[in-house]
């Protein structure tokens, strides 16, 4: 019920780590949340922040809201938020940046809260939802590494 992606980029981990921990940035790089706001009154990436996705599953629907909360902030290092519904955490999304050359290795992952709904759901579902999670973290990394390194040349000296 887990699983992750990784990708270069020609750019530092830093500057990658800003672009994936401003969640205002999330619809130019997800292909299913498209768009994502902070909640009360947080306006950057902290633990234990909290923001909502603006979600199309599948990219065809249905759309709906998701409130998470961020559970690692390490400039640099590592993002990471738990997708909730009320009190049930569901699933992690985690990005780690690790310093590679005179760039960035970045690995996206997900991994499902063990319960019951989500085994059940895994077990009739996983095979085309894993699937469209890799095939989504892959298209994710693909339009981060082209912004970063559209701009990596800016902010270098």
């Amino acid at each position: 019920m887990r699983d992750a992606v990784s990708i270069r980029i020609d750019a530092p981990p830093n500057q990658v780590w800003e672009l994936v921990s401003d969640i205002t940035n999330t619809g130019r790089f997800s292909p299913e949340t498209f768009e994502a706001e902070w909640l009360g009154g947080a306006t950057g990436p902290a633990v234990g922040v909290r923001f909502r996705g603006h979600v199309k599953r599948n990219g065809k629907g249905p759309t709906y809201w998701s409130v998470c909360r961020i559970v690692a902030c390490e400039p640099g290092r590592e993002f990471a938020f738990v997708v909730t519904a009320g009190d049930t955490e569901l699933n992690t999304w985690r990005y780690v940046f690790e310093p590679d050359r005179a760039g960035s290795t970045v690995t996206e992952s997900f991994e499902l809260t063990d319960s019951i709904g989500t085994r059940i759901y895994w077990a009739l579902l996983g095979r085309w939802r894993g699937r469209t999670n890799r095939n989504g973290m892959r298209t994710t990394l693909q339009r981060i590494k082209a912004e970063a390194e559209g701009t990596a040349g800016t902010n270098r000296t």
